[in-house]
């Protein structure tokens, strides 16, 4: 069975869409561990605010009571902070699901964090008694443990959320890489044989050694040219002797071999004749005049493909078969051939270029290579009209009427 070589680099790129979608997810797996030790130092930074508020003096209540309302607003940024932070943490949002059990601690945090200075402010205030600043002191303390132990809480449960997202980094990291693994050779060998499937076309002419074709497009193209090769191999019936090309016979028989590469394309039918050049008019000697028809001969086969075919169907006529993906293609090929021909130097007594004049025409389906002929030495009849070195259209005469 014949692998589509279209088929394996369609898979082949939907391979790489996958390796880029899955290092997107390590990329922002890699973002979020940052989010996580950021949130760590946040909690950390509180507990260490709390515990410089608990160690201040009074000695000097101004100067503690400005240090107190500056860090007592810090703790509350700081909690603010915590939820920003939440909102870019999408593994423990979409995959976790922790959103209500995160907010909640947070709540809480933000309450503790309120009762702790309001305690700290009530202990700043407590000036009267002794009994009173004691009392004071104390329920300071107990507010403290408490928003200590609740940030304690939170840093234990962001390590439990740690382990779960290394727990899906771990997993995600290990079938990657296997499917990396495989995919890769997998690819590697089907690229090899791609690669392997060319060389042998590229020297398809000299290969001795029996060789299996991997790709079904490859096969095609190899078929082709053996079918170019077999057709190349023809009778000297059907070869013009001056040029090498084929004659008229040579035509109708490499255009039946050819039927079947044209795959959908359009077929055009263009009959050349060299201007002021022709049997009862022959400006040139033998010799030069063989030289002329070679040259024109040679530089026609230059844009000649697969699927075309060229023949001399008269003194001074040529035959082209083009088959093209479409008409204006097929007619612009044709004038770059008309165009090439003009160009060409030869060492004529008067030193002109020569040129040709074609008639031009689409083939029909339904109409066979004889008649197709025909209506393009039709067109061509209007030569005199219409004027040499060019290419004649249909339209090209409904014009000049």
């Amino acid at each position: 069975m014949k692998h589509s070589m279209k088929k394996i680099f369609q898979n082949l790129n939907a391979f790489m869409l996958f390796v880029v979608f899955v290092s997107f997810l390590f990329m922002t797996l890699t973002l979020e561990k940052q989010l996580s030790f950021e949130k760590v130092d946040n909690l950390n930074n509180q507990k260490k605010i709390i515990s410089s508020l608990i160690k201040l003096k009074k000695d000097d209540i101004e100067l503690a009571l400005i240090q107190f309302n500056g860090k007592s607003a810090q703790l509350q940024n700081e909690i603010e902070k915590l939820r920003n932070i939440y909102k870019y943490s999408i593994t423990e949002k979409y995959i976790l699901q922790n959103e209500r059990e995160y907010l909640n601690s947070l709540k809480e945090l933000s309450l503790l964090t309120d009762t702790f200075t309001k305690n700290a402010q009530k202990y700043f205030d407590a000036t009267t008694s002794k009994k009173q600043e004691q009392k004071a002191q104390l329920e300071l303390k107990r507010a403290f443990f408490q928003l200590k132990n609740k940030i304690n809480s939170i840093i234990l449960k962001n390590i439990e959320y740690e382990k779960a997202r290394f727990n899906i980094f771990k997993y995600l990291a290990i079938a990657s890489f296997v499917i990396t693994f495989f995919a890769t050779f997998w690819y590697r060998k089907r690229i090899n044989n791609i690669y392997k499937d060319i060389e042998f076309l590229f020297s398809m002419d000299k290969q001795k050694d029996p060789y299996d074709i991997f790709t079904q497009e490859a096969d095609g193209i190899a078929l082709r040219m053996k079918r170019k090769n077999v057709t190349t191999q023809t009778n000297p019936l059907f070869i013009d002797q001056v040029t090498g090309i084929n004659n008229h016979k040579g035509l109708m028989n490499a255009y039946a071999n050819k039927k079947g590469l044209k795959e959908s394309f359009f077929t055009s039918v263009t009959v050349i004749e060299i201007d002021n050049f022709s049997k009862s008019h022959r400006p040139f000697t033998q010799e030069l005049t063989q030289a002329i028809l070679k040259k024109i001969a040679f530089t026609i086969s230059l844009h000649e493909q697969p699927t075309d075919v060229i023949a001399r169907t008269d003194y001074n006529q040529f035959t082209i078969v083009l088959s093209r993906a479409t008409k204006e293609q097929a007619f612009r090929d044709m004038d770059i051939i008309r165009q090439s021909i003009s160009e060409l130097k030869f060492n004529t007594p008067t030193n002109e270029n020569i040129t040709i004049t074609g008639g031009f025409i689409i083939k029909p389906n339904n109409a066979s290579l004889e008649e197709a002929i025909r209506q393009a030495k039709e067109n061509l009849a209007h030569k005199p009209k219409i004027g040499n070195n060019k290419i004649i259209q249909t339209k090209d005469i409904a014009k000049n009427q």
